[in-house]
């Protein structure tokens, strides 16, 4: 298929002249062209093929030593006004990122192929949807958001002759960390990463299209792109009710998508569909309430701490079609990562690609692990056992509820209720999560990270608050908010709250409040369940645990209430004066 749209052939000629390809290919998305991709990839190393007998349609790939993650320093907003971006977000202008940037495309390709990628967020018809078209020199990536975007030929029908599209260039360079930047340009609806090979660097649909640029077009085009979950929860009734939830990093966001039930709730017939579990595009509807799609089509989950005990689905799930990065390569063509299934292996080749033993010291004077911890798979949604059928649903799902959280051992209760939707906003500005003493040098410090939207807000985060609350205001029957905390610990450190599977006892008091169908008690931070209200069958716990995971310490919350304050202080007079109020509400119910 030809492209006819000449915006679109203007700015890839422009590209080409600017980095210099031996060849251009554009991507039609057809399974022909995939299997001519992995050979020529296989071919030269970028990929391993792994045992197609365990693991069918399943390759390995290895990241340079140094491109391992997201690198959130050398992310920018580039926008004309330094104060547009915010303080929570590092700023270039648009002038200085075109030339630094600029520099180092130039002739980037050289030598190389330039594959043509037209993608589509969301499915096919929906009136959420976006286009975007990724240039890269990267087999990996095209292979990648094959899985984690709709690409090709049907992408071009859908964006015609003069559709709107979002620019996004991706070139490896010479993947030198000095010379890498990913940068995003709001007001042009432009995308440059340069670098790297990272997934969450170059795969541009992802975070950098479907969270930084889609956050600020939401917020001018009246919508919300979050950092979320979404689920559907299924009564034994057969009623489903869908939930929204944002976590930060390392609190359980894709296990949760992927809920199994436990024994006593799936005895009374409860079932969980996973909508998304990583962003969520949501809409108010004609009748006033709010809609949510997933705009991907794939999981890109970290696999480490992935078991059969932690995400059973996601296991499953992987079992074929799917693309592992940095993780162990076993001896018969598998695969394992720390935590995972099965027993350590005697031997292995790691993520370095060099030979691998337990117990092997490295440099630092630690034991190597065999797999990076931030390794990932890149598999296909459809795939996933618990796939909702409302999955490619245009229409997108309508949301019930939606779950703030974090990881705290002691404040917050194990879940409790906003007042109201301004409440609900004010529950997730100060959204926080504890960090490790092995992390960070500074155990228990507690990192503010809003709506999980700290690193992906693609504009001020003060303004994106103020949308969050406008937002409520149209809304004729907005969700009920809620705050979750998995992680409270006892004196030993211990955790309280089994977790996993049984997180869904906790969603379902959430969907009966939502429904207003249980009444609740009133406290001096929000609403928290009667514990007669909580089914807890098949579960032991003594009652001074329950009493522990529901405690609310007024101390700790006025100590809470400083930090807030504190950072509040970085936003200035950006800040809605709604979330003061708020703030100075908490103050005093703490008397």
């Amino acid at each position: 298929m030809e492209i006819e749209h000449n915006a679109l052939n203007n700015w890839i000629n422009e590209m080409i002249r600017l980095c210099n390809p031996d060849k251009v290919v554009l991507i039609n998305g057809s399974e022909e062209e995939k299997e001519k991709l992995e050979k020529e990839a296989l071919s030269t190393g970028e990929l391993t093929l792994l045992n197609q007998e365990k693991l069918p349609g399943c390759v390995l790939h290895r990241t340079a030593h140094n491109d391992v993650a997201r690198t959130e320093n050398l992310t920018f907003i580039c926008t004309s006004e330094k104060e547009a971006a915010g303080p929570t977000n590092n700023w270039m202008s648009p002038e200085e990122g075109y030339k630094k940037a600029g520099d180092i495309f130039k002739n980037s390709m050289s030598g190389r192929t330039m594959y043509v990628i037209p993608f589509l967020m969301g499915p096919a018809g929906s009136p959420f949807s976006k286009i975007g078209v990724e240039l890269t020199d990267s087999i990996y990536v095209v292979l990648n958001m094959r899985i984690m975007t709709r690409i090709g030929d049907r992408v071009l029908s859908i964006l015609g002759v003069n559709g709107e599209f979002t620019r996004c260039l991706h070139s490896k360079a010479d993947l030198d960390i000095n010379r890498r930047l990913i940068l995003h340009f709001p007001e042009d609806n432009t995308i440059w990463s340069v670098g790297s090979g990272y997934g969450g660097n170059v795969l541009l649909g992802k975070k950098c299209l479907a969270l930084r640029i889609a956050s600020y077009l939401g917020r001018k085009e009246g919508w919300m792109a979050e950092h979320m979950l979404i689920l559907g929860i299924e009564k034994p009734s057969g009623e489903i009710n869908y939930v929204a939830a944002a976590f930060p990093s390392a609190c359980g966001k894709t296990n949760l998508a992927m809920l199994v039930p436990p024994e006593g709730l799936r005895a009374k017939g409860y079932k969980i569909w996973t909508v998304g579990d990583d962003i969520a595009w949501m809409r108010i509807k004609e009748d006033g309430s709010l809609w949510a799609i997933n705009p991907e089509s794939g999981f890109f989950g970290v696999a480490p701490g992935t078991n059969s005990k932690s995400n059973p689905n996601a296991v499953k799930t992987i079992q074929k079609n799917t693309i592992y990065t940095n993780v162990l390569l076993k001896t018969d063509g598998t695969v394992w990562w720390e935590s995972g299934d099965g027993p350590v292996p005697s031997e292995g080749i790691d993520w370095m690609g060099n030979p691998w033993k337990p117990g092997i010291i490295g440099d630092d004077g630690k034991p190597k692990k065999g797999a990076h911890p931030n390794s990932r798979f890149t598999a296909p949604a459809a795939q996933c056992p618990s796939i909702s059928s409302h999955f490619e649903d245009p229409e997108g799902v309508p949301i019930t509820a939606i779950i703030f959280g974090g990881r705290r051992a002691s404040v917050a209760p194990l879940v409790y209720q906003s007042f109201d939707w301004n409440h609900g906003v004010f529950l997730g500005s100060i959204m926080a999560s504890e960090i490790t003493a092995a992390q960070y040098g500074a155990q228990g410090m507690v990192r503010r990270d809003p709506m999980a939207m700290i690193p992906f807000c693609g504009y001020n985060m003060a303004d994106y608050f103020k949308h969050w609350l406008e937002m409520g205001s149209k809304m004729k029957n907005p969700p009920k908010i809620f705050h979750v905390n998995w992680f409270k610990t006892d004196e030993k450190g211990e955790f309280l709250w089994p977790g996993y599977g049984d997180n869904l006892r906790v969603l379902e008091w959430i969907v009966d409040r939502s429904k207003e169908e249980i009444n609740a008690l009133k406290s001096p931070i929000g609403y928290i369940p009667d514990k007669n209200d909580l089914d807890l069958t098949g579960l032991d716990l003594d009652k001074e645990v329950l009493d522990k995971l529901f405690e609310i310490n007024k101390d700790e919350w006025v100590k809470e209430t400083t930090d807030i304050k504190e950072f509040y202080s970085k936003f200035g007079n950006r800040l809605p004066e709604e979330l003061n109020i708020e703030l100075d509400n908490l103050i005093s119910r703490l008397g």
